[in-house]
């Protein structure tokens, strides 16, 4: 059994007793705390990358696409505005660009397989929630995924490709909050991984069981 699967509720310390339906204590921690989230999802065609960091470096050109995804889920945010809408409290309109590092796979024309890098810059435009001014200000931070299943060779390094785009945009902000708790995990200990051939007939009966009696 795993921390992930236990249903251990045992609560730790000589307070537990006393503890009103298993809590026993505040405790301050220090978490991001996300005001408002949204995802946005596109599909991208006839998009333009050139690669870079090509591997290997002097590939036989014309290249032909194999595959293509992104390489990180954290977005690179360029060119940031965030302005308050004036008759809803609390909602900003912002605009930005996200880019999404990508992979590109390919075989150059004598057969061998090969990889580049590359950039996908996609714009976005979107109402989102904001906090109220404070001394520590939000952040916006954009969680990306692609992958670009089609693309066709243009010259050179560059390839005009299909994307398939999920971008969540988040307003956040490290704070503390005071929580109440159950006290400290409860960590089990590890189950070994085992592929005995003889499992199952080890946990058999020494002895068959008794034939039911006829009333």
């Amino acid at each position: 059994m795993s921390f992930a699967n236990n249903n251990n509720e045992r609560v730790p310390g000589p307070i537990q007793g006393n503890a009103l339906n298993g809590l026993c204590e505040k405790v301050c921690l220090q978490v991001k705390k996300v005001f408002d989230a949204c995802m946005r999802q596109t599909t991208e065609e006839n998009v333009s990358v050139t690669l870079s960091d090509l591997s290997p470096a002097n590939p036989t050109y014309p290249l032909t696409f194999v595959s293509g995804k992104s390489t990180t889920s954290r977005g690179v945010i360029t060119n940031l505005y965030i302005d308050p809408i004036d008759d809803r409290p609390n909602m900003s309109r912002l605009r930005a660009n996200i880019g999404l590092p990508i992979e590109i796979a390919f075989t150059d024309d004598a057969g061998v397989a090969g990889s580049g890098t590359a950039t996908l810059s996609i714009p976005v435009d979107i109402v989102i929630g904001t906090p109220e001014p404070a001394i520590i200000p939000y952040e916006v931070e954009a969680v990306v995924g692609a992958v670009l299943p089609d693309g066709v060779y243009v010259s050179d390094s560059t390839f005009s490709v299909t994307a398939c785009v999920t971008i969540v945009i988040k307003t956040e902000t490290d704070v503390e909050l005071l929580v109440p708790t159950y006290g400290y995990c409860y960590i089990p200990p590890c189950q070994e991984f085992s592929q005995d051939v003889c499992t199952g007939f080890f946990e058999l009966p020494l002895f068959p069981g008794s034939a039911p009696l006829n009333s």
